[in-house]
């Protein structure tokens, strides 16, 4: 009779908490970067075009017209 079994590799002891943890240190989220756009001061992600003035590289990219341009 032969079985049909898939046999795994198993630990020979018990990973410790201390040794789980340590070994995990390294997976953790970081904090994005930002910087302040140099129009206006808002916070922006680098290399992205500003959502509030719509400039990227001293360039007018989004068009963006303000409440006070609208008047």
């Amino acid at each position: 009779m032969k079985l049909n079994l898939q046999l795994f590799a198993v630990p020979f002891r018990r990973t410790s908490k201390t040794k789980k943890r340590m070994r995990r240190t390294h997976l953790k989220k970081e904090a994005g970067e930002f910087l302040t756009c140099p129009k206006c001061g808002a916070a922006i992600r680098p290399h992205r075009a500003c959502a509030k003035c719509g400039y990227y590289k001293n360039e007018d990219v989004l068009h963006i017209k303000k409440a006070e341009e609208e008047k």
